[in-house]
Formats: C-alpha cells, sequence, structure tokens
C-alpha cells in the first residue's frame, strides 16, 4: 500500500475515533449516485421495505449502508446493485437457494474461496460484499449486460432472462416509492 493511502486509512481512522460514527439516521443518507442520477439511500432504504416488509429498520440501513459503501469500492451503479438483491432473495438475508446460494445476492460459497474474505456469507455486510465484488469482476471481464448475465449463469451464459430482469428491477428503482 502506498504511503498516501496508508495517510488516508490513518485519517480515516481518527475521524471515526474522534466522531463516533455518524448518527443512525445519516448512516445512509449520503449513498453515491452513479452519474448522477438514482434514487439514493433514502429511495432504496425505502424499496428494501417495499421488497420485504418482514425487515428491520436497523436491518434495511445495514443493507442499505452496506450496498453503498461495496457499491463504490467496487465501481458500481448502486442501482444495480439493489435490483440484484430484488432479482436474486427479494431482500430476504436468510433466504439459501437449492443450490447453496446464500443470502441477500445469493452467493455461492465456493465463489468466495479465492477471495480472501474472511466472514460468514449469512452476515449482510459479508454477503453483499461478496456479491459486489463478483459482480464487478464479472462487469470488468465481460461488459456490464454479459457481467449480469454470469452474475447468475457463471461462464456458460444460456439466455437474457436474467437479464432482463435485472434491468427491470433497476428500471423500476427510478419510480416513486409506494406509500
Amino acid at each position: 500500500m502506498s504511503r498516501v493511502g496508508i495517510a488516508c486509512l490513518f485519517a480515516i481512522s481518527m475521524l471515526l475515533v474522534v466522531n463516533r460514527g455518524p448518527a443512525p439516521d445519516a448512516r445512509t443518507a449520503a449513498l453515491p449516485r452513479a452519474d448522477g442520477a438514482g434514487i439514493g439511500a433514502n429511495g432504496i432504504h425505502a424499496r428494501l421495505g417495499e421488497w420485504n416488509p418482514e425487515l428491520s429498520d436497523d436491518q434495511r440501513r445495514r443493507i442499505t449502508a452496506s450496498l453503498a459503501r461495496c457499491a463504490q469500492e467496487q465501481e458500481l451503479a448502486p442501482e444495480l446493485v439493489a435490483a440484484v438483491i430484488r432479482v436474486e432473495s427479494g431482500a430476504r438475508p436468510w433466504v439459501r437457494s437449492r443450490k447453496g446460494a446464500i443470502g441477500l445476492m445469493q452467493v455461492m460459497p465456493y465463489m468466495v474461496e479465492d477471495m480472501n474474505m474472511a466472514g460468514n456469507l449469512t452476515t449482510i455486510e459479508m454477503n453483499i460484499e461478496a456479491g459486489c465484488r463478483i459482480l464487478a469482476d464479472n462487469i470488468r471481464r465481460l461488459g456490464e449486460d454479459d457481467g449480469i448475465s454470469a452474475y447468475f449463469w457463471g461462464s456458460d451464459i444460456r439466455g437474457v432472462a436474467y437479464l432482463a430482469r435485472v434491468k427491470q428491477a433497476r428500471a423500476g428503482l427510478t419510480r416513486p416509492p409506494s406509500s
């Protein structure tokens, strides 16, 4: 890591120690927006409640904060990550597929074996981090559409139905939340 990187990490850690972190409602207030557009943190937070009314407010905040952080780290549009969560799990952190995929982003455990990630895929934060890393890697290698498709199909893409569902979910994020 470069000296600048170390200095930045030190400065951030000092701010966190001094500030003790933001107030609970501020944790997700500044979700980065891709290309200046998007619904932002409050919109995604609200959508999570629509998609899964069983989520507590704290769970929605954790999902939104993790989504924002990981999307930014991996240079993904937050709305894309939210759309994948919608399609993959309906925003249900506890869900497991018959094939063994786990959590919000339905991550297959074997996919993270070579990622040097410590943690439990059943946690909100770890699941979103792993899912974002896989999705971003796919998009970097294959381009956006094939990268999204490969998130579902793996290397043997066999159709566009999954891609269409993600695009539809992403487009649905631009409509106003229901009341």
